[in-house]
C-alpha cells in the first residue's frame, strides 16, 4: 500500500442520496416571497419592527385645519387654536393644509435599542418642522416607491423620554389628486385623506439591513445574465438567506447577514462610506442624487414651493447619515421661493452648499420648456438664474441642466456656453449618442451626456447601474454614465433604500466583475471633466450638430393657447417696456426723476421665466396661477410705458384714452424702417382724428391710418399714401366669390376655400389647380398623453372647413378686407380676412401679405384646428424660425427621423421656399407648424381633457399671416417682416398745437448688413448694485440669416460713450471694442458676426448714473 493514500480525503465509494441539483428557476421565483405578501406575517416583513405603540399615552395630536386653500406659514399657524385629533381621523378636501402638534412620550426601556422612529401617514404629503419652525424632513405617505414616513427621533430625547414635533400635511399625493388613479387624469377636488399611521416604532435595524441586502441580491439575480458566477452566487446566497430565517430569532438574523457577506465580501457593512474607497480606482458609472420637481404640473405652484422644502430638508437630513451623498439642484426660482417661506430651511442649505454636498445646476430661472421661449428670454433664463445662485452662494453653476424638456433648440450651445457653462445634461430622447459634442447653429459646442439609464429619476437598483453601460451608445469614445437618482417630477428625492443599495453594489463590483461599478461622493461637474480629459477636449466624441428634437409630445406647442399667447406678448412687452425706458433714462430733460425701473422690470420677468416651465400639459389650476401671473405683467408693463412715454414723448396720451388730443403719434419698438396701417376708432373725441384718416370702415366707426416710421427715429407720425403705396380693394359677385388685390398680390375665397393665391407682378399662381386651403379640422385621440401628444395617424381623419357669411367690411384703398364665420360643431370661429396698401417691409421687391384675425369661441374636445395651404412650390426642407436664427426641417418621409418631425415648434415664421419664389406663414401666439410635401400648415387650436379637462375651452383671440415672397426664403425679408409683425407700435396722441412736433432720435442704430438684427437696448445690470458707479447700456444683436456679417453700430451724439466693451449673456466682459468718436458727430463700432452669432455690447457712458443732457 501506498503511504499518500492514506492522507487523501475520503471520497464515499457508495451514494444513495438524490444529489443537490436545483430547478433553478424555482428557486429564483421563491425569492419574491421574502418580503411581503402572502407570507408577510412569518417572512422577513414580520420581524421589520421590534415594537410599535399608538394612543394618546405615547402619541398626542393636536390640529388645525388651514381655512379653504390657504397656505399659512409656520409662524401663522402656530397662533392658532388647535384640537384634539386621532390615529384614523380623515381630514380634507384636495389641496387644504393642515396643521398638527404632536408630543411623544417614549418608553425608558427603548433607550437600549439602536434608533427609535415617529411614524407618521397622512397618506399624502407632509413636513415635519421642529417646534421652532426649522423643517427637518418631507413625508411621503401611503404606499408607493416614494413612501416616507419615518423620522428618526434623537438619541437625547430617547433619553429624555418626551419629544415634540409639529407637522403640516397637505391634501396631495406626490402626482396631485387624479379623480380615477390614472396619474393624467384630472384633479378630484373633494378628496380626502386618513391619518393612517401615528405610531411610535422601535425598528429592528439587523432585519431592515437584512432587507436590503436581500433586495440586492435579488436584484442581482434579475440582472446579471443567467449561468455567470456572479447571477449563480447571488441566487445560491439569497436562498441560503431564506433557508436560514427563523422567525422570531433576533439572533438569527444577525447570522443571516453574514450570508450576504458571501457576495459583498467580509466585513463590507463595517467600512460604510469607505466602500466607495476599494475596488476599481476609476468606476465605470457615477451616481448622483437629484429631485426634479416640476415647477407646476399635476399641482399647482404654491404646492411646488411645499415639495421644495420637504423634498430638499430630507436631502439634507440624509447627508448627515451618509457621508457620500452628494445632491444636484437646479432651478432659482426655486431656490428663492425657499429664501422667502423657509428661511431657516435655506440656510441650512447654504452651509450644505459650501461644505460640497449640495451641488448647484442648471444655471437657469426654472427647468424651463426648451422649445418655445424666445431667444431673449433663454438669455434671461441664465442671467436670472447665474446672478442668484452667484448673490446667494458666491458661485454659479457650470453645467446646464434639462432633463425633462420636450425637445431642444440648436440655439442652446451658444447660449449655454455664453452663460458660462460648457457641459450639458439632458436625457429625454431617444439618441443615437450617449456622449458627444452638441454643436448649435452657430458652431458653438457644448459636452454632451444623455445618461443610458433613460431616466432623471432612477431608483439606484443594480439594473439602473448595470444600463449606464449596457445601454450605452458610444463606449468606444466614453465609457461613463452619470446616475441621476432619486424619485422626481413630484419631488422627494434619494431614499436611504437608494443609498443603501449603492453601496451593496459597489462592494459587490469590488469582489465580482460582471457589473459596472459604481461610484459616489463626486459631481456632475466631475464626471463632465473626466470625459473631457479623456476625450481630448471632445476630439474623440462624435458630433450632433442641430436640435435635439423629441420625437413624441409635439401636441404642447398648441396645448393652452392663451398661455402660449401670454408668453409671445408678455416676452415683447418687456422688451419694449426695457427699450423705451432706457432711452427715457437717457434722452430725459436735465433734471428730470425719472429713473430706469430695474425692480419692477426684474419682478416682471420673473413671473414671464417662471411661467416658461409650462409646455401645455398642467392641470387647469396651473393655468389660473399663469394667466393671472400674465395679467400682472400686463398691468405693470402698462404703468411703466405710460411713465416712460410721459417723459420721452412730453403731452403725449394713449390711443384709447379720453384725452382730447387729435395728432397721431407712434414708437416704433423695433429699429426696422417700416409701414404701418393703424386702426383708429373715430367716435366721440377721437373723431378729432378724422383728418390723419386716409380710409373709413363701412360702418364709419373706424379709419384707418398709415404711419411711416424711420428706424433712427424715435418716434412717427401719420403720412398720406405714397407712390409706391398699392391700393388695396376687394371684389365680389355677392355671394361666394371674393378677391382681395393689390398691385402685387391676390387671393381669391370661392365657395368658402381659399382657391387662388397670385403673385400678379410675376403672374405666377401659387396654389396648385384643383387644389384649395383654409381651415382644417383633424381628429386628435393620442394613444395616451392627451395635452402632450399628437400622433401622425391624426392626419388621416381631417375635415377641410368652409368660411361662410363671407361680407366686405373695408373697401381700400389702404385696407381691404372680408369677415368670415365658419361653424363646427359647437364652435364658432370669425375670421377677418385682410390686404393692406404696403409691403410687409421696405426692402425692395418686398410684398404684401393678407392677414388673418381670428376670433373663436371653442367648445370642442378632441379636435385640431389648422390652417393650411397647398403650394405650387417643391422642396425638401421648410424653415422655421427658432431662437436667434431658424431651423431647417424635412417635408419628406424618407427615414423615422424624418417621419417623426410631422409636427414641429417654430417661433415667428414658417417658410416653403424653392429657388425664385416662397410663401411664409407669420405667426403672432402659435408655436405648432407642419409642412406636407407641398402643404404648409399652422396649429391654431386644441381640445384635449387631461390633465386639465377644460383646456382651451372658451374664448380666443390670435392672428396669422400668409406672406408670398420672391426669391428663396435666404433672399427674402421674412424674418424681418415677422419680427416687425410681432413688434405692433404704440400709438399715442398729442395735442394739436404739437403738429409740429419733433421725435427725438434713436441714440443706437446699424447700418452695412441688414441680415443682422437689434434685439435687445436695456440698461446694464451692474447699473443697480450697491456699488455701482455709471451708467451703462447694453445692446444685444444676432444674426439673423446663417451667414457673415458686418455691421457699423452708430451710437447718436447726445450719448456720450467714453468705452464699449463684448460681454457675454451674463454681461461680463469678454474685451474691449474699438470705439471711433468725432467730435460733434455719433459714435461707431464696427462688428463682425458669424453665422447666428449673438453678441453682446456693453456701452459705459460719461456720465454718472443717470444724469444725460437733454437732447435737442
Amino acid at each position: 500500500m501506498c503511504s499518500h493514500s492514506q492522507n487523501q480525503k475520503h471520497y464515499p465509494e457508495l451514494n444513495y442520496g438524490s444529489g443537490a441539483k436545483w430547478i433553478k428557476s424555482l428557486t429564483q421565483n421563491r425569492l419574491s416571497t421574502f418580503l411581503g405578501g402572502h407570507f408577510e406575517d412569518v417572512n422577513l416583513s414580520s420581524v421589520l419592527f421590534t415594537h410599535r405603540v399608538d394612543g394618546s399615552h405615547h402619541v398626542d395630536l393636536k390640529v388645525w385645519n388651514a381655512p379653504g386653500l390657504t397656505k399659512p406659514s409656520f409662524q401663522e399657524a402656530m397662533k392658532q387654536e388647535f384640537k384634539p385629533a386621532k390615529k384614523g381621523d380623515s381630514f380634507g378636501p384636495s389641496w387644504t393644509n393642515h396643521w398638527w402638534k404632536v408630543t411623544l412620550k417614549i418608553p425608558s426601556y427603548w433607550q437600549q435599542y439602536e434608533r427609535v422612529q415617529f411614524e407618521f401617514d397622512p397618506g399624502c404629503e407632509a413636513m415635519i418642522f421642529s417646534t421652532d419652525g426649522v423643517p427637518l424632513q418631507g413625508i411621503t405617505g401611503g404606499y408607493g416607491g416614494d413612501r416616507r414616513v419615518e423620522y428618526i427621533i434623537p438619541p437625547q430625547a430617547v433619553r429624555d423620554g418626551h419629544y415634540a414635533l409639529v407637522i403640516e400635511s397637505s391634501c396631495n399625493g406626490m402626482f396631485g389628486v387624479p379623480w380615477n388613479g390614472d396619474t393624467i387624469a384630472p384633479p378630484d377636488m373633494n378628496r380626502y385623506f386618513q391619518l393612517a399611521s401615528a405610531d411610535l416604532v422601535v425598528p429592528n435595524q439587523d432585519a431592515w439591513h437584512l432587507m436590503w441586502d436581500f433586495t440586492t441580491l435579488r436584484e442581482i439575480v434579475d440582472t446579471v445574465p443567467g449561468n455567470t458566477a456572479l447571477q449563480n452566487k447571488a441566487l445560491v446566497t439569497a436562498n441560503k438567506i431564506m433557508n436560514a430565517f427563523k422567525s422570531g430569532d433576533p439572533e438569527n438574523v444577525k447570522r443571516m447577514r453574514g450570508i450576504a457577506e458571501d457576495v459583498f465580501g467580509k466585513g463590507w457593512h463595517a467600512k460604510g462610506d469607505k466602500i466607495y474607497d476599494e475596488g476599481p480606482k476609476k468606476a465605470q458609472v457615477v451616481g448622483i442624487s437629484y429631485c426634479h420637481i416640476d415647477t407646476a404640473w399635476l399641482w399647482p405652484y404654491s404646492v411646488t414651493q411645499q415639495k421644495t422644502a420637504r423634498s430638499w430638508s430630507t436631502q439634507i437630513d440624509l447627508m448627515e447619515r451618509y457621508p457620500e451623498h452628494r445632491f444636484a439642484c437646479s432651478q432659482a426660482q426655486q431656490f428663492k421661493w425657499l429664501e422667502e417661506q423657509y428661511p431657516m430651511l435655506f440656510e441650512r442649505i447654504k452651509k450644505k452648499v459650501a461644505s460640497g454636498q449640495f451641488h448647484l445646476i442648471g444655471g437657469s430661472w426654472v427647468e424651463n420648456d426648451g422649445n418655445m421661449p424666445s431667444g431673449e428670454a433663454l438669455v434671461r433664463q441664465f442671467l436670472y438664474g447665474q446672478r442668484y445662485f452667484e448673490s446667494r452662494f458666491g458661485k454659479r453653476c457650470e453645467t446646464a441642466w434639462l432633463p425633462d424638456s420636450f425637445g431642444l433648440t440648436a440655439a442652446y450651445p451658444q447660449l449655454i456656453r455664453d452663460a458660462g457653462m460648457k457641459y450639458f445634461f439632458t436625457q429625454k430622447n431617444v439618441f443615437p449618442h450617449s456622449t458627444f459634442n452638441w454643436v448649435g447653429i452657430d458652431g458653438s459646442q457644448v459636452l454632451c451626456h444623455m445618461t443610458p439609464v433613460d431616466t432623471y429619476t432612477a431608483q439606484a437598483t443594480v439594473g439602473d447601474v448595470n444600463k449606464g453601460i449596457t445601454n450605452h451608445k458610444n463606449l468606444e469614445s466614453d465609457a461613463t454614465a452619470l446616475l441621476v437618482f432619486g424619485n422626481g417630477d413630484g419631488g422627494g428625492g434619494a431614499l436611504p433604500k437608494m443609498l443603501e443599495n449603492l453601496r451593496r453594489i459597489r462592494a459587490t463590483t469590488n469582489e465580482h466583475r460582471e457589473l459596472p461599478s459604481v461610484s459616489m461622493g463626486s459631481s456632475v461637474e466631475e464626471f463632465f471633466e473626466d470625459i473631457e480629459e479623456g476625450s481630448k477636449e471632445g476630439k474623440t466624441l462624435p458630433v450632433w450638430k442641430g436640435e435635439l428634437y423629441l420625437e413624441f409630445h409635439r401636441g404642447t406647442y398648441t396645448s393652452h393657447g392663451s398661455i402660449k399667447k401670454g408668453n409671445r406678448k408678455c416676452e415683447i412687452l418687456l422688451r419694449d417696456v426695457e427699450r423705451v425706458a432706457t432711452l427715457t433714462s437717457l434722452l430725459k430733460s436735465e433734471g428730470h426723476s425719472y429713473v430706469y425701473p430695474k425692480q419692477a422690470i426684474d419682478e416682471c420677468w420673473e413671473k414671464v421665466l417662471l411661467n416658461q416651465f409650462l409646455p401645455g400639459s398642467a392641470i387647469g389650476m396651473v393655468y389660473d396661477d399663469a394667466e393671472k401671473l400674465y395679467a400682472e405683467v400686463r398691468e405693470v408693463c402698462t404703468g411703466l410705458l405710460e411713465d416712460a412715454f410721459s417723459v420721452l414723448l412730453p403731452r403725449s396720451s394713449p390711443l384709447l384714452s379720453n384725452s382730447a388730443s387729435e395728432i397721431l403719434v407712434a414708437f416704433n419698438p423695433t429699429s426696422f424702417t417700416r409701414h404701418d396701417v393703424i386702426k383708429v376708432p373715430l367716435s366721440g373725441d377721437a373723431a378729432r382724428m378724422k383728418a390723419q384718416v386716409i380710409q373709413t370702415s363701412t360702418d364709419g366707426k373706424h379709419g384707418y391710418v398709415l404711419m411711416h416710421s424711420v428706424g433712427t427715429k424715435v418716434a412717427s407720425q401719420p403720412v398720406g399714401m405714397f407712390s409706391d403705396c398699392m391700393p388695396a380693394s376687394v371684389f365680389t359677385n355677392g355671394t361666394d366669390h371674393f378677391v382681395l388685390r393689390n398691385a402685387n398680390i391676390q387671393l381669391t375665397i370661392s365657395e368658402g376655400r381659399i382657391t387662388s393665391l397670385i403673385d400678379v407682378n410675376l403672374g405666377r399662381e401659387l396654389i396648385p389647380k384643383g387644389s384649395s386651403g383654409g381651415l382644417v379640422m383633424f381628429e386628435d385621440r393620442p394613444n395616451y398623453w392627451d395635452a402632450w401628444d399628437v400622433e401622425i395617424h391624426h392626419l388621416e381623419a381631417s375635415t377641410p372647413l368652409s368660411f361662410s357669411q363671407v361680407r366686405v367690411i373695408a373697401e381700400g384703398p389702404l385696407r381691404a378686407a372680408v369677415q368670415t364665420q365658419v361653424k363646427y360643431g359647437k364652435s364658432t370661429i370669425d375670421i377677418t380676412i385682410s390686404l393692406d396698401a404696403i409691403t410687409a417691409t421696405m426692402k425692395g421687391n418686398s410684398r404684401s401679405f393678407f392677414n388673418f384675425d381670428a376670433v373663436v369661441d371653442w367648445h370642442e374636445r378632441h379636435k385640431f384646428l389648422k390652417f393650411e395651404l397647398p403650394l405650387d412650390i417643391n422642396n425638401t426642407y421648410a424653415t422655421y424660425e427658432s431662437q436667434f436664427g431658424f431651423v431647417q426641417r424635412p417635408t419628406h418621409k424618407n427615414t423615422t427621423l424624418d417621419a417623426a418631425k410631422f409636427e414641429v415648434c417654430g417661433h415667428k415664421f414658417a417658410d416653403l421656399s424653392e429657388y425664385g419664389y416662397g410663401v411664409a406663414f407669420l405667426s403672432e401666439s402659435k408655436y405648432g407648424f407642419a409642412c406636407e410635401g407641398n402643404v404648409l400648415r399652422i396649429s391654431l387650436l386644441r381640445a384635449a381633457t387631461a390633465p386639465d379637462a377644460e383646456q382651451d375651452q372658451g374664448n380666443h383671440e390670435f392672428s396669422w399671416a400668409v406672406m408670398p415672397h420672391v426669391g428663396s426664403f435666404l433672399e427674402s425679408d421674412v424674418p424681418m417682416a415677422a419680427f416687425i409683425y410681432n413688434s405692433p407700435l404704440h400709438v399715442r396722441t398729442v395735442p394739436g398745437h404739437n403738429a409740429g412736433y419733433i421725435a427725438p432720435s434713436l441714440p443706437f442704430w446699424l447700418e452695412g448688413a441688414p441680415n443682422i438684427f437689434l434685439e435687445t437696448i436695456k440698461r446694464g445690470e451692474d447699473d443697480f448694485e450697491p456699488n455701482a458707479s455709471g451708467t451703462t447700456v447694453i445692446l444685444r444683436m444676432y444674426e439673423a440669416f446663417g451667414g457673415h456679417g458686418s455691421v457699423k453700430l452708430n451710437v447718436g451724439k447726445h450719448v456720450p460713450v467714453k468705452r464699449a466693451y463684448l460681454t457675454n449673456i451674463l454681461e461680463d466682459t469678454k474685451g474691449e471694442l474699438g470705439l471711433v468718436s468725432t467730435t460733434g458727430v455719433h459714435s461707431t463700432l464696427m462688428l463682425e458676426f458669424r453665422s447666428f452669432e449673438v453678441k453682446t455690447v456693453k456701452l459705459v457712458l460719461e456720465t454718472k448714473k443717470s444724469d444725460i443732457a437733454p437732447t435737442t
